[in-house]
């Protein structure tokens, strides 16, 4: 298929309205999205990217009233939070609403509901009429698209239209949160931390007992084609033909490796972490060198997001 390229949110919005497929911008990562009610259109993201029908998807919603339409029921630690953190980084479970297909929730009785913060997909979203069913912009085990051009790369010709606008500010998935667990249990870490979280409800699991119910949790995610070595000590690292490194401190011999990138932050290490991956691609690199970090706060989300991919990449 011919796909339109467009900086309007309003003629991406009628793509949806047409049951097509919209590639959009958030805050977290560029998102691949369908009428969620439309259980045609959303089989056309699946065989878009290629992913596993069990896999659910999450549901883009314009503002907190749309919840009712997507989910049967919203818990007491489910308001908190969507009070708290909604529009944000941050995606709920939820008991699915019986309106709701089947396939949007890969055949589970829940649904994930978010709202996105990103001022584009908010207007895209009220343009669309309708609840956004959409995973990650990319085909299914690739790093996620945090620019339209890397999106572009992955589904050119796969979808209808891609809405261009800026990268992705935060450029890891959104937090996961299962809310028909008491208490809440956090299955995918993210831009909003556990510590922040608890702050909001209290007590907050993270004794994972059914990771089906989170997107992207079951299969292999976020691999470049080069191998992923984590590393933990970067003064005395062998600079290896055709390797790069990524990391917050600055490697032996740093001018030395193909490509390196030493950021100023942990979030702005993840920020660039899955642009550096796919610019690694590009440039046929079979090695990569990510420095660890301690898992609190976003750095548990971007450890969550390394040891998978190392893990994907053997």
């Amino acid at each position: 298929m011919k796909t339109v390229y467009t900086h309007d949110p309003h003629q991406a919005g009628d793509y949806i309205s047409e049951g097509k497929l919209v590639v959009f911008p958030t805050e977290t990562v560029y998102g691949l999205g369908a009428n969620a009610l439309n259980s045609q259109a959303v089989e056309q993201v699946y065989h878009a990217k290629n992913r596993p029908p069990s896999n659910p998807l999450i549901v883009h919603l314009r503002e907190l009233a749309d919840a009712s339409r997507v989910a049967s029921e919203i818990s007491p630690h489910a308001h908190l939070l969507m009070d708290a953190f909604f529009p944000g980084p941050l995606t709920i479970i939820l008991p699915r609403h019986r309106s709701l297909p089947d396939i949007v929730s890969g055949g589970l009785d829940t649904v994930a509901i978010r709202m996105p913060a990103s001022s584009i997909a908010i207007e895209f979203l009220w343009a669309a009429k309708f609840p956004v069913a959409a995973p990650s912009a990319n085909l299914s085990g690739r790093p996620s698209a945090t620019s339209w051009q890397s999106a572009a790369e992955d589904l050119n010709q796969r979808v209808h239209c891609i809405l261009y606008g800026p990268a992705a500010t935060i450029g890891l998935e959104s937090t996961v949160v299962d809310c028909t667990e008491n208490p809440p249990v956090l299955l995918r870490p993210g831009a909003i931390s556990l510590e922040s979280l608890a702050c909001v409800v209290g007590t907050i699991s993270t004794n994972v007992l059914n990771k089906n119910r989170s997107p992207g949790m079951r299969y292999h995610h976020y691999a470049p084609h080069a191998k992923i070595v984590l590393v933990s000590d970067t003064s005395n690292l062998d600079v290896l033909p055709r390797s790069a490194y990524i990391g917050i401190s600055t490697p032996n011999h740093a001018s030395k490796w193909m490509k390196c990138f030493v950021a100023t932050s942990i979030e702005e290490y993840c920020h660039h972490l899955f642009e550096f991956f796919r610019e690694c691609d590009r440039s046929k690199i079979s090695q990569i060198h990510c420095e660890e970090i301690e898992p609190v706060g976003i750095g548990h989300a971007l450890m969550d997001r390394l040891k998978r991919a190392a893990k994907s990449s053997k």
